[in-house]
């Protein structure tokens, strides 16, 4: 219930921003069809969404790994334990539409965001790094001081949204489902607390080490982990809502398979393989689920095996 509050009130001012700062450079630069014109000067496919930045179509492998991200959503626990905050499952559809109405909209200006900053920063395009300053600059050309901080903080809350629902998740799995059921079995609510704050602790030192690095881009590194993630977790969570057979050891190779394939996909490159781990991660996790599955006893066989194991 905490994550999905402080994402409700971070989400928000990150829906103000990123709609705020396209429609005002728009403005500034004499409205829709004069910013049209000035992208078009500088490169005329920037308006096409289906040609690359050579020119040529957008290839296949770009289009399958732009949408596998899609199948990612499914194995990640930070976004896993909101549905657990929800009053009924009535609420789904609900909560369905307004999901799809942000990610929409906020992907779009987004994406607008971007093409705005090839004109309005000078049409010279940013390298390395940089590109991913493009939101910040173009708020600090757009806005008074005053107002650039309001827009800047929503940086600040999209990293938030995502930092602080994973350190709460990665605390808790730590101290309820490691410290607690492997080293301490009587462990006091006191004690897990504190051994939750250590992990968010120890989390967060590791975060740093690796932001310390200039050449890291935010989102390499979140494409990799969501690619670890919904790979290792995806499959598992889709099929033990749907195919009631599948089996403790189907579930654990699945998890594995999943987690390996997306680590060493991810540094192969050249060809087919440059297709988004993810696609191979989720495809490969899926059939090592239902293979391992139904090479094992039936669900129920191993669960009243496992009862008679511990008498």
């Amino acid at each position: 219930m905490a994550v999905s509050w402080t994402d409700f009130f971070q989400g928000t001012l990150m829906f103000i921003a990123i709609l705020a700062v396209p429609l005002t450079a728009m403005a500034a630069m004499g409205g829709l069809g004069a910013t049209a014109d000035r992208i078009t000067a500088i490169n005329p496919e920037l308006l096409n969404p289906f040609t690359g930045v050579d020119g040529l179509p957008v290839a296949a492998v770009v289009v399958i790994s732009s949408l596998a991200w899609g199948l990612g959503y499914f194995g990640q626990p930070h976004i896993l334990a909101r549905f657990m905050a929800i009053k009924s499952a009535e609420q789904i559809r609900q909560s369905r539409l307004i999901a799809m109405i942000w990610v929409v909209i906020s992907l779009f200006s987004a994406v607008v965001v971007g093409m705005l900053g090839r004109v309005y920063l000078g049409g010279v395009p940013l390298e390395g790094a940089a590109v991913e300053e493009v939101f910040m600059r173009m708020v600090q050309a757009l806005f008074n001081p005053w107002v650039a901080g309001i827009m800047l903080s929503a940086i600040l809350a999209a990293i938030m949204s995502t930092a602080d629902s994973q350190l709460l998740v990665t605390a808790s799995a730590i101290s309820e489902d490691f410290y607690k059921p492997f080293f301490r079995p009587k462990a006091s609510d006191k004690e897990l607390v504190w051994v939750g704050r250590l992990t968010v602790v120890a989390v967060a030192a590791i975060a740093f080490v690796i932001a310390m690095n200039p050449d890291n881009k935010v989102l390499d590194l979140v494409a990799y982990a969501w690619a670890g993630f919904g790979s290792a977790f995806g499959p598992v969570i889709l099929i033990s809502l749907f195919w009631k057979r599948m089996t403790r050891n189907g579930a654990l190779a699945g998890m594995l398979v999943g987690g390996v394939t997306a680590l060493v996909w991810q540094q192969i490159s050249g060809g087919l393989f440059d297709i988004y781990e993810i696609v191979p991660g989720f495809l490969f996790a899926a059939i090592a689920v239902v293979v391992v599955s139904l090479a094992g006893k039936e669900p129920a066989a191993e669960i009243q095996e496992e009862f008679d194991r511990i008498g």
